[in-house]
């Protein structure tokens, strides 16, 4: 109990840098991902193709693959980030790429009967879709939405890799500066706990929402 104690306060500072990967990816993925979406639904031509290639590539390849990539392989194109710029922007687009494709296929699932009402009511396309069509669309996607979000918290010991001190990071360097398998198992414990949160978080949120289904 007591080398917890002395090792809780770094476990815990790994910690605070995992939820703050977390949160601003979240944060980034919605935007980009309807915006995707819309695009991939009725976008020009070209730009669904552009688009069609974006997803592709990057539901197509690991998201390790993606971050040693970022990290290692745009300082080769003249392009510097901080550890922390490469992280979010890897895990946004990966994320955001399997995010748009469940985005799209909820908005495709709409009643077409309900863009012809709007039309009929004078709303513009985008009016159509910021008023009817993409608030239903959120609900619909939520439960997959939810799950992602989730599966988004646990791939972030991913970042262990690169040289940011997130939690993995963290109890990776106690475990071979002190040769204990303790910090592994206060990781263990840190990562179950708040997925358990996010879990009973969302769980809620579904069952908010799903009153207006």
């Amino acid at each position: 109990m007591e080398y917890i104690l002395e090792i809780l306060p770094v476990l815990l500072k790994g910690l605070g840098i995992s939820l703050k990967i977390y949160v601003t990816v979240i944060v980034l993925i919605l935007p980009l991902a309807i915006l995707v979406a819309i695009g991939k639904v009725s976008g020009p031509q070209i730009l669904k193709k552009i688009l069609h290639l974006y997803t592709w590539i990057w539901r197509g390849t690991p998201l390790l693959l993606q971050l040693f990539f970022v990290y290692y392989a745009f300082p080769y194109f003249g392009i510097t980030l901080s550890p922390f710029a490469c992280v979010i922007l890897a895990f946004v687009l990966n994320i955001a790429a399997y995010e748009a494709e469940i985005i799209r296929a909820g908005i495709e699932s709409i009643d077409k009967g309900q863009y012809e009402a709007a039309k009929a009511l004078g709303m513009s396309y985008w009016q159509t879709m910021r008023r009817i069509i993409i608030p239903q669309t959120v609900r619909r996607v939520l439960p997959a939405t939810c799950n992602e979000a989730i599966l988004t918290f646990k791939d972030t010991a991913l970042v262990a890799t690169v040289t940011l001190g997130d939690l993995m990071r963290s109890a990776k360097e106690l475990v071979f500066a002190d040769y204990r398998i303790t910090p592994f198992i206060v990781a263990f414990a840190f990562y179950l706990l708040i997925s358990s949160i996010l879990v009973q978080l969302f769980a809620k949120l579904e069952k908010k929402y799903s009153i207006y289904e």
